[in-house]
């Protein structure tokens, strides 16, 4: 199927969050962009459903994610503060690690760290249930109110600690984490269903991280491939990390995709 057939057929499905037509051009112009860079990124494997998941972050309004005086950067592929020292990741960010998830269908997805509630939004097409926890009592009340009013139904949003993860909604078959710890939070690998996937920035320090791939096993173990180089705003609760913790990336981990494409 076509791009464009795709991307109606994203926009369809979220039909209850028409996008600005003023944003249209900025919108296409922002997908190319996307596909252009992971293209010269070189990967040696294809990223599963790619295409699909550019599409519909080519029909979910980012403008309507971020605080009125950002909107004109809304499809500019940057990180935006969203309030509370919180930031809505780039673009290009969210379609990697959302097409690294590789999710079946009818997923059950844990999404860490929701933010404006954009992940989420991208997220809700490509599975049954979307379960998004964020930190920050404020932003987890805005957020819940606007994705309801914008019309996704099956993202359930929470006021907690992310580190814990949500035991009543698990098993998920995809966890995203959109903050940065030194360790993988072992609560977060006992909701991960076998055979699910965990993607999740990991390293000693922020400017020390990787965005990790964390696959489970029907045994229970792990594997770990990595997405490359990246930085988050920091975990905080129980998974915050030490204030003494220092060292360097894990070069030992391979590339999920031959190469490194964030």
């Amino acid at each position: 199927m076509s791009l464009p057939i795709l991307m109606l057929a994203a926009t369809a499905a979220l039909a209850t969050a028409t996008p600005d037509d003023r944003y249209a051009d900025k919108r296409a112009a922002m997908v190319a962009t996307i596909a252009d860079d992971i293209a010269k990124a070189r990967p040696t494997t294809p990223l599963p459903g790619l295409k699909r998941v550019l599409a519909i972050v080519g029909a979910v309004p980012r403008e309507r994610f971020v605080v009125p005086s950002g909107r004109a950067f809304a499809y500019v592929d940057m990180p935006q503060q969203i309030g509370f020292g919180q930031t809505i990741s780039d673009p290009y960010i969210v379609t990697v690690m959302t097409a690294a998830l590789d999710l079946p269908a009818g997923a059950r997805v844990l999404d860490i760290g929701t933010g404006s509630g954009y992940q989420a939004a991208v997220l809700s097409p490509l599975a049954a249930a979307v379960s998004s926890i964020e930190i920050v009592a404020p932003l987890a009340r805005q957020a819940k109110a606007r994705l309801h009013h914008m019309g996704y139904r099956n993202i359930d949003v929470r006021s907690g600690d992310g580190f814990a993860g949500w035991p009543g909604h698990a098993p998920f078959d995809g966890i995203i984490v959109a903050a940065g710890a030194s360790v993988i939070p072992q609560p977060l690998i006992d909701q991960l269903k076998p055979g699910g996937r965990m993607v999740i920035p990991i390293g000693p320090t922020t400017p020390q991280e990787q965005l990790l791939v964390v696959t489970k096993a029907a045994d229970g173990t792990i594997t770990r491939c990595s997405l490359g180089l990246a930085m988050f705003v920091p975990l905080t609760g129980r998974g915050q990390r030490p204030p003494d913790t220092h060292g360097l990336i894990d070069r030992t981990i391979p590339y999920c995709y031959g190469v490194a494409i964030t």
